[in-house]
């Protein structure tokens, strides 16, 4: 029996078409359309082929091709994510040099080729796993919901060991001449932005993309409720970044929530990169990228004396593996921990 269920998504209000069909002693299918006729005809379709004993994912696998699965998977999945552009260029690679193929023929041997070809190049292994992902969840998805294969062939592959996770941090001199330059920048947007970055630990998707919906000035806090964890966490706003957030309200724009909304769609957060980089040049800062605000913000904690745990809760981690790397800049504060406890219970009983 086919169910249709009608969705609508958050970020660009666009109508989908979720269909299920359930037949007693076959797996569920899924598929996702943007019409709803299609996603009828699909139901009725599938619905009698079940029953006639004609859906196999073998069979399946044989009549569509890579450039098929991703061309689909675009249309129904990519497109209700938040910020699909790295997926996108990563599938484009994909469907380029292996779209022709059918899916029946893109095995865990022809992956790994892949994937070693991918290494020759200049990526690094930290990269070549990123592509690697991008094509395993349409995989995951044709296998679980559309039943066009049985298995995903890429978690039959080893990903590439990754480097330790760098750190890189500001210093005291580096983050004075870049807070500097971006006082003076032509973007009223970039100063706040930067120092909400530093104060917060936030990623550069949850900053640029918050709405004045999630501030609670009486509070003193954001609240994120699109994480990359896809958990709802919660930012406190002290100091510095809660006074030009309290002025910025002042003068926000009437033709959205966005708290730094595109000068050209209002409806969508504004791209600072091209300020970002010239205040970095202006600065004179070298090898830093947006995201190393985030290992700044985790490497002050740190050296202000945050546990692994406290930084994690801050960062939005789910482990406290990701906090390692910030584990040597606690170093003094871990020895005063311990001269105060010998001096307390071990010094005067030796």
């Amino acid at each position: 029996m086919a169910s249709i269920e009608k969705r609508k998504s958050k970020r660009t209000g666009k109508i989908a078409y979720r269909v299920r069909v359930r037949i007693q002693g076959h797996p569920t299918q899924y598929a996702t359309f943007d019409r709803l006729t299609d996603a009828k005809q699909w139901a009725n379709q599938n619905d009698a082929d079940l029953k006639a004993g004609r859906h196999l994912p073998t069979v399946e696998s044989k009549r569509h091709t890579l450039a098929d699965l991703i061309e689909r998977y675009e249309n129904t999945v990519l497109l209700h994510k938040k910020d699909p552009r790295n997926q996108q260029r990563q599938l484009k690679w994909w469907r380029e040099r292996y779209g022709k193929r059918l899916l029946s023929d893109i095995t865990p041997a022809l992956i790994t080729e892949a994937r070693d070809t991918l290494r020759e190049g200049e990526r690094s292994d930290s990269t070549v796993n990123r592509y690697m992902a991008a094509l395993s969840h349409p995989f995951t998805v044709a296998s679980k919901e559309w039943q066009w294969i049985e298995t995903n062939p890429v978690l039959r592959v080893s990903k590439l060991k990754e480097p330790r996770g760098r750190v890189r941090y500001l210093s005291d001199d580096e983050r004075n001449r870049l807070l500097a330059a971006c006082k003076v920048s032509k973007n009223p947007d970039l100063l706040l932005s930067v120092i909400l970055a530093l104060s917060t630990g936030a990623r550069k998707a949850e900053i640029w993309g918050s709405k004045w919906e999630q501030v609670d000035f009486a509070r003193e806090l954001i609240v994120l409720h699109e994480t990359k964890n896809q958990e709802r966490r919660v930012l406190p706003i002290k100091g510095r970044a809660l006074e030009l957030l309290r002025d910025r309200s002042k003068v926000r724009s009437l033709e959205t929530d966005l708290i730094f909304p595109s000068k050209k769609d209002p409806k969508r957060p504004m791209d600072l990169r091209a300020p970002w980089e010239l205040a970095l040049n202006q600065a004179q800062i070298e090898d830093f990228r947006w995201h190393d605000l985030r290992h700044s913000a985790a490497s002050y904690l740190a050296m202000s004396g945050a546990t692994p745990g406290e930084i994690a809760a801050v960062l939005g981690h789910k482990t406290l593996q990701m906090v390692k790397r910030y584990a040597h800049l606690s170093e003094a504060h871990t020895a005063s921990v311990v001269e105060k406890m010998n001096k307390l219970f071990i010094s005067g009983n030796a």
